[in-house]
């Protein structure tokens, strides 16, 4: 199963760089690449559901309607119990170009139990990362302080600034 690390590389393959949106997973190979090293195969199809996913969960964390798309990917697709040595086990049962994209849906249902209104994008308009904020005091608002932080904090200072000191 996909753990909170790939749902963050999921979510965030899609940044804004230079003012421009860009898609990490437009390129064949590279979805292909973070396919295999998650236990996928690549090919058409399963890109194909991965990018669904993808699209569907960021939706779906921006608080955006995406049951459809869901709804879709999940067809069919079952957690079937088995018993093992160490007690029962899950196994998902999904056709095999969505089982990755399946599991991606899988990951963030987990951390959205487990962590309620802690997966969430980030505050910055002009940003299209997502965060998973793990503070105590449930309070991050940036994907990094370092940059959407810093840069947001510095414009209210300078708009407060301009204020003050009132038109030149």
């Amino acid at each position: 199963m996909l753990d909170d690390q790939a749902l963050m590389q999921a979510l965030n393959s899609t940044p804004v760089v230079d003012g421009r949106r860009q898609d990490l997973w437009r390129a064949d190979q590279e979805l292909d690449r973070w396919a295999r090293e998650h236990g996928g195969r690549g090919g058409d199809e399963e890109r194909q559901w991965l990018r669904t996913a993808r699209d569907a969960l960021q939706a779906m964390a921006s608080a955006t309607a995406a049951e459809t798309r869901l709804s879709e990917l999940l067809a069919g697709v079952h957690k079937v119990p088995r018993p093992g040595a160490s007690g029962i086990e899950w196994h998902l049962e999904a056709p095999s170009e969505r089982r990755l994209a399946a599991e991606l849906v899988l990951a963030w249902a987990d951390v959205s139990e487990r962590m309620p209104g802690r997966l969430r994008p980030c505050e910055n308009p002009e940003c299209r990362l997502f965060l998973l904020d793990r503070s105590r005091a449930n309070t991050a608002r940036w994907c990094s302080m370092k940059t959407c932080g810093n840069r947001l904090k510095a414009r209210r200072h300078q708009a407060r600034t301009r204020e003050i000191s009132g038109p030149e």
